[in-house]
This record gives structure tokens, sequence and C-alpha cells, in this order.
């Protein structure tokens, strides 16, 4: 490291043996809301930075990590609300960690109204007050960063867009940064957020108290009425027993009837602005990292990385998906970064290339400049007759080589999920992929809508699969912003859904979430589309209840890859060094 020791032997050791803990400590907001919280502080004279840890679990919940050994998935006894960080292992460090009840939850004042950036927006606002009122305590040394993973990491982002003063470095792990994705991926609802908001699978619920709908709160009764009516409209809805019970009786789920109320992305999504438009706002240096598996948070959290304007790190890590619950990884990182930022200590931490990339298959960390890498070669794959995936296109058009396709009946009469697949020949040397991917497809529903599923494989010489990424699109949210749109990336705003004309051969350009392998000699692409996931297609090492809502439609699906209509896949493929 340019003559230096190793950075471990540079940062703060464990020095402060003692904990002293004030338990309710009232944090008074701007209209007068008490925000409750738990401080933990080095026993010795002084004064610290401090690690702020806001969360809607309840910190007397979170007590639990200091004494609860920490779970992988998929152990039932993982409960991915346990994510404040290890509170002994901060403090013997040198600093306070700061844990918050954000409004109505926990021990906190106030009414809940917000979640990760949605709904009424007081997260940002009160994530203001808590940072401002730490750094004027006298056990503080004015110098305030936050801590925590996936809502605790949105909630950095989120607080730091508001730009408090005393606010100096955030360090956000895993986070899920924008709302309506968390929800809707490619306009696909994904029920995960359910076992958050009510507490499934294994999960603690949110601490919510006297819970309420924001939407039945805000909007007037006929408008509200009305939207209950349309959402019973949709098949894929009214099809599934436990959304029609939520349209039927709103008061009996009231948190998760506000995102089944709100299928396209808009005003209710955006209660602390638009992910973008915060991103612009984080001037202070910011540490990004995210686990490979969850597509839509490495995406998110490489949009993040982008678009913040201060110092800045980003650290794509290996699979698997989810961190171990309590929350005790990578703080010697959080460490190292804080000691530079809060306490002045040259810990290198920004010495090297801002990015690291964990490359699947050859299990090394690459170390680039930019994102994408300036050296991708964009690289189409066509999908061919007899299920092939080629470098070159189809000559030939439909007359002589019809589509492909499948007919998937809903999942109330069947358990099977159809789909077809296209494989590559085998590589004949190693070959690099890193990057976002897209899939453009042609194809023809006889139906006015459907999901288009889509998962990208490594098949080795054995056979076996192993998963790289997923795309999802629902058809009806097919339009795209051309000029928000790369090859590479076409961006979906998701405003509206449009009906699919039955039977029309129409284009689908899919997003399909960043990929970071070396396809080894032997090894092919593998490309599965389908419409529906099955139970069985859920991988375990997910967050609980990490499925999708299903189209109830019975729909033949034709697809398309002749010379008229030509489909193919669009990969990230890095150049050998000769």
């Amino acid at each position: 490291m340019n003559g230096r020791r190793d950075w471990h032997e540079l940062i703060s050791q464990p020095v402060y043996a003692g904990t002293i803990t004030e338990k309710d400590v009232w944090i008074p907001m701007r209209d007068g809301i008490r925000l409750a919280s738990d401080i933990h502080r080095p026993d010795a004279e002084g004064k610290y930075p401090a690690l702020v840890a806001f969360q809607p679990f309840g910190k007397r919940h979170e007590e639990l990590a200091g004494t609860f050994p920490p779970q992988a998935r998929p152990s039932h006894l993982w409960d991915g609300t346990l994510e404040g960080g290890n509170t002994q292992y901060l403090v013997s460090r040198g600093y306070v960690h700061v844990i918050v009840d954000a409004r109505g939850t926990g021990s906190s004042d106030g009414e809940y109204d917000s979640l990760m950036g949605a709904g009424g927006g007081s997260e940002g606002k009160d994530s203001y007050d808590v940072i401002e009122w730490v750094a004027a305590q006298p056990w503080c040394d004015g110098n305030v960063g936050m801590v925590g993973v996936s809502y605790l990491a949105a909630a950095q982002v989120i607080a730091a867009a508001q730009q408090p003063p005393h606010l100096k470095a955030i360090f956000a792990e895993g986070g899920h940064y924008d709302a309506y994705e968390l929800v809707y991926q490619g306009g696909i609802m994904w029920l995960f957020l359910r076992a958050v908001l009510e507490g499934h699978g294994g999960d603690s619920s949110l601490a919510v108290k006297n819970p309420k709908s924001f939407m039945m709160k805000t909007l007037a009764r006929g408008t509200f009425e009305r939207l209950i009516q349309e959402r019973l409209t949709d098949p894929d809805v009214r099809n599934y027993p436990n959304f029609h019970q939520i349209l039927c009786y709103p008061e009996s789920h009231p948190l998760w009837l506000d995102y089944v109320l709100n299928p396209v992305d808009g005003e209710f999504y955006w209660g602390e602005g638009k992910p973008d438009d915060r991103f612009s706002k984080i001037k202070i240096p910011a540490h990004f990292g995210v686990q490979f598996g969850r597509g839509w948070a490495v995406d998110g959290t490489i949009k993040a990385y982008l678009g913040v304007q201060g110092p800045k790190r980003l650290v794509l890590r290996p699979y698997p998906p989810m961190q171990e619950r309590p929350f005790h990884q990578f703080h010697d990182e959080i460490i190292r970064w804080y000691d530079h930022w809060l306490k002045g200590v040259d810990t290198g931490v920004m010495d090297g290339p801002p990015i690291q990339v964990f490359v699947h298959g050859v299990d090394a960390w690459r170390y680039e400049n930019e994102w994408p890498l300036a050296r991708t070669k964009w690289t189409k794959f066509f999908l061919r007759s007899r299920h092939r995936l080629l470098p070159e296109p189809e000559p030939f058009d439909s007359q002589s080589v019809p589509p492909d396709g499948f007919y998937q009946a809903p999942l109330t009469v069947t358990d099977a999920a159809a789909s077809v697949s296209y494989i590559s020949p085998a590589f004949q040397e190693d070959t690099e992929a890193i990057g976002p991917c897209a899939l453009y497809l042609h194809a023809s529903i006889d139906t006015d809508d459907t999901n288009w599923m889509v998962g990208v494989y490594d098949v080795g010489i054995d056979g076996k699969r192993s998963p790289l990424s997923t795309g999802w699109l629902k058809a009806s949210h097919r339009e795209i912003d051309e000029t928000k749109s790369v090859p590479w990336e076409p961006y979906h705003p998701h405003r509206r859904a449009v009906p699919v004309a039955p039977g029309e051969i129409v284009l689908y350009p899919i997003r399909i979430y960043p990929i970071s392998n070396v396809f080894r000699k032997g090894h092919c692409i593998q490309l599965e589309i389908k419409s529906v996931e099955a139970p069985g297609d859920i991988n375990p090492l997910m967050p609980p209840e990490s499925l999708h809502l299903n189209s109830a439609r019975a729909t033949t699906h034709k697809l398309y890859r002749d010379r008229d209509f030509q489909s193919y896949l669009l990969l990230p493929i890095i150049p050998r060094e000769r």
C-alpha cells in the first residue's frame, strides 16, 4: 500500500473496554414530536464522533444484536430487521453509537408516515434534526456519520440529501434507494416488502404504533374507493386471495395497502424526492457497498454511487445476496472509512481506484475507475432456432423459422411454470462479463398483458447452472424514456400501464441487472424466459417472500427471432489482456 503499513493496523483499535448506555433519551424534532433513542458511548472522559442508526424496527429489538448469534439465510432465525450494527465493536473503537426509533415507531412519538422515501416524507427532516442534536451533545465532538444496512442504508442517503451541516460522511451498505422498485420490479409486484411491513417468513415487522394508510388519510373518500375498485379489476390482483381481502377490508392491512394501490411510479414514492434528485444533493464522502444476488439492490447502489457529488467509493461484493443478521460484517471497513473522515486519520481509504468489483467464476477482485468499464465490448448474443444463443443474427424470415413459444396457465389451475431457454455454444476460452445487460425481445401475446421474467445463468461442463442475474418487465410497462436510455440499460419510467394489442409483435427492451462473472472455458451462457414463478423457483438465500405477483391471465407467448425481428441478449464482454 505505497509503503504504508497494512490498513488494519492504521484504524482505531479496541481500546475502550467499557460502555456507558443511556436509554430512552428523547430527541426533539422541529414540529415538537420527540424521537426515542438509546445512546452507547465509551466509558471514558472526552468527546467522540457519533454514528447514528436511524431505524423503524424498535431500538429495544435492536438490543438483541448484542446477545444473539448472527444467522445467515436460509435460516428461519434470520431476522432482516437487526440492521443497526455491532455496538460493542463501534464503541470500543471510540465512537458513540446512537440508535433512534423513527417517527411513530418503537418508543417514539408521532405518527408513522414514511418508508425509504415513500409516503409523507418525514424521514429526511427527522434525520436532519437527529444529526444536529447529536452533534451538539457534550459527549460528541461535532462529527457525525451513520451506520446500518438495508433500510438503514436508505435512511443514510435520505438524511445526506437534506445536507445537515454536521453529517460528515455516510457508509451505506446493501440499501434500497428507489422505493418504487423495492415493490415493483419492472412493474411486477415483489412481495418481500409485505414481509417487512407485516412480519412474515421470519422477519420482524416495522414496530409501527397505530398503523394507518397514508392513502386513506390523504385522499378524498371517493378517490380512495375508486382506486380500490380499479385494483380489483386487475386479474393478477383479484386472483391473489390475500390482496382480494386487503382491498375488501382496507383497514386490515393499512401499510401494505398503500403499495397495492400504487402500481405505477409517482408522487407516493417521491415523498423525499426522486432518487436521482436525492443522489445529486449529496456532497459529503459516501461509501456504497452491496452483495451480488439482489440485482435491484446492486443496480440501485451503482446509481447512488454514480449520482453523489462528493468523494466516494463503491464495493460490489460476492454472492450470496444477504448479509447475516444481526448485522456485524464489514465493520473494519466502516471504521477505516470513519477514522479517515471523522477522526482525520489517514487510513489510505481513498488510495487506488474507487471501484472494487468481485468477479465470480475466478473469485478475484477487480479495481476499476469507472462504471460501466470503459473497455467493455458490448456483445449481442442472438436468439436463434433450436434454442441457441449465437453471435450471428438469423438470416431467414419468420416463414422459414417460425417463433418459439410457451403457453402459461394461471397458477390457480397448475403448479407448472412454462419457459423457453436458449444456450450458447461452449466458450473456447475464459470470457469475462462485467456490467449491466439487456434483452431485446420481439414477442406477441394473445392477451392484453403478461409478465416477462428473465434469468441469465452460467452453465458448467457438468451441466450445473449458476444464477448470474435477472430481469423483469410487465408487458404493459414496456414504454421507455429514450432520453434516459442507453442500449445496455433501457430506462422504463413506469408512469403508466399501456395494454398490449393481442397478436401484435412488440419489442420489449428488458433491463437485466449487472453481472460480474468469468465464463470458464467449456462453460455456456443460458437465457431463460417465463411469465410466472412457481414455489420451487424461489432462491432460499433471498429474504422472506422473495416472489413476484404472477400473471393470472391464461396467455400464449410467441418469441420471434428471425431476420425481420431480431431478438438478442446484450452482454458486457471485457476483452482479455493479451
